[in-house]
């Protein structure tokens, strides 16, 4: 899964971070460092809440993930980031590419069920995903295929992964 998946820093990124400008330039030299091939997650927090973002820069196409319950769009500052990160990393394989990436919203996606588990819904998404080796997402959240919320007990072995990961990086 190495060489098919990478990630993208949510600090470097989200709302309120830097200018759209630095962030779509921090996008941009992550997909540059790799074959076009990769997918790319990114959560992203446009403000008080988490999503989604997965880019697949090489098929110039972007995939927005969201908990939250209801007909949900990407952010326009989201929006406008990858696609300018989109836009500069053509430019650095030298490829003229569409006029803009194509976005697809996955509706299928695990709907948190009340306003707090937005964090670990997105990170249980990036687990599923990973855990597929067919990096088929797209089929697996797409719409008609909408998902139960995950058990209690599936967000808090995320939480319990997450604490030991941190446990073993804090002094």
């Amino acid at each position: 899964m190495f060489n098919m998946v990478g990630f993208i820093d949510p600090a470097q990124v989200s709302a309120n971070t830097r200018s759209l400008t630095d962030k779509s330039r921090i996008v941009a030299s992550r997909l540059q460092k790799t074959d076009g091939e990769q997918i790319f997650m990114m959560p992203y927090n446009p403000g008080h809440h988490w999503v989604l973002l997965i880019v697949r820069a090489k098929k110039e196409t972007a995939y927005f993930l969201d908990p939250l319950p209801g007909n949900r769009v990407v952010n326009k500052e989201a929006k406008n980031m990858v696609n300018g990160a989109i836009k500069i990393y053509n430019s650095h394989i030298g490829k003229q590419g569409r006029k803009a990436p194509i976005w697809k919203t996955l509706p299928g996606t695990p709907k948190q069920p009340s306003s707090v588990e937005c964090g670990y819904y997105v990170m249980h998404f990036m687990r599923d995903i990973i855990m597929d080796p067919s990096l088929e997402f797209e089929k697996t959240f797409a719409k008609g295929k909408e998902q139960a919320p995950y058990p209690q007990a599936a967000i808090d072995e995320v939480r319990n992964e997450w604490a030991e990961f941190v446990c073993l990086h804090v002094d």
